[in-house]
C-alpha cells in the first residue's frame, strides 16, 4: 500500500503494525467546533481581542491558554501571565457551556466499535481543558473512553503542534509512534500527530481546504468520519 510506504520512508520505522489509534476530540469525535467559534468570538470580544470563526478554526487543538496569550501579544502588544489567561479562557468555556449541546460526530461511535472489535486501544488527546466536554467523552462513548486514557491541556507543558501531546497518549496506551494511529481534524492537530511520528488520518470536517491538512503533514485526508469508519476495514485488513 503506497499511503503505507510511504509513512515508512518518512519516519524510518521497519514496520507499521497500529495497536490504538489516538483521537482529538473537537471536530473528530464531537462536532463541537461551531459552538467554540461561536464562544471564541464572544469571549474575546469582551477583553478587546478580536478573533474570527477562521481564528478559532485555524487555532482548534492549541491548548486555549496559550491560543488567548498569542493574540493578546499581537493585538494589545502585552505578555500575559498563565493565571490571567486561565481567567480568560474560563470566560470563553462559560458562554460555551451556555450554546446547546454539540452532537456527536456521525460514525463516531460506530468507528470505535470497529476498534474494540479488532482490539485496538482507544484513546482521545485533546487540547481543551473543558470538564463537561471531557465528561461527555466517558459517557457518550462508553466503554471505549475511559478517564485514565484521556490527555488534555493540563496534561502537557506544550500543546499541539508540538508532539508532547500524542506522546503523552502513546504512553498511556503502552505503544511506539509505528503501532499508532492519530485521527485528527485540525492543521494543528495534524502537525501535531506527524511530529510525533504517528501515521496521521486527517478527517476534514470543518471549512478547510483539504490541502491545508495535507500541507500540514497528514497521511491521509478524508472528508468525514463517516469515510473513515466506511473504509477501515479494508485499510485494516490490508495490513494483515
Amino acid at each position: 500500500m503506497k499511503t503505507i510506504n510511504d509513512y515508512l520512508s518518512r519516519t524510518g520505522f521497519g514496520a507499521f503494525h497500529p495497536k490504538a489509534v489516538l483521537f482529538d476530540m473537537d471536530g473528530v469525535l464531537i462536532n463541537s467546533m461551531p459552538n467554540h467559534a461561536v464562544a471564541w468570538q464572544r469571549s474575546m470580544a469582551t477583553f478587546g481581542i478580536h478573533m474570527t470563526a477562521e481564528d478559532a478554526y485555524a487555532t482548534e487543538g492549541a491548548r486555549g491558554i496559550d491560543t488567548i496569550r498569542n493574540m493578546v501579544k499581537e493585538q494589545q502588544g502585552k505578555t500575559i501571565s498563565l493565571e490571567e489567561a486561565q481567567r480568560m479562557y474560563d470566560v470563553k468555556t462559560r458562554i460555551f457551556g451556555e450554546l446547546p449541546t454539540p452532537e456527536l460526530m456521525p460514525g463516531a461511535y460506530t468507528f470505535m466499535e470497529k476498534l474494540h472489535r479488532d482490539e485496538l486501544s482507544i484513546a482521545v488527546v485533546t487540547g481543551s481543558g473543558q470538564r463537561p466536554l471531557i465528561h461527555r467523552l466517558t459517557t457518550d462513548f462508553h466503554p471505549f473512553v475511559t478517564e485514565e486514557r484521556i490527555t488534555t491541556a493540563y496534561d502537557v507543558k506544550k500543546g499541539k503542534p508540538a508532539p508532547d501531546p500524542y506522546l503523552a497518549g502513546m504512553a498511556k496506551c503502552g505503544t511506539e509512534p509505528w503501532e499508532t494511529i492519530v485521527v485528527e481534524n485540525a492543521p494543528l492537530g495534524v502537525r501535531a500527530g506527524h511530529a510525533a511520528k504517528a501515521f496521521t488520518i486527517a478527517v476534514n470536517t470543518g471549512p478547510l481546504a483539504p490541502e491545508i491538512l495535507w500541507e500540514a503533514g497528514a497521511d491521509i485526508v478524508l472528508p468525514s468520519m463517516n469515510d473513515l469508519c466506511e473504509g477501515w476495514d479494508d485499510f485494516f485488513h490490508a495490513l494483515h
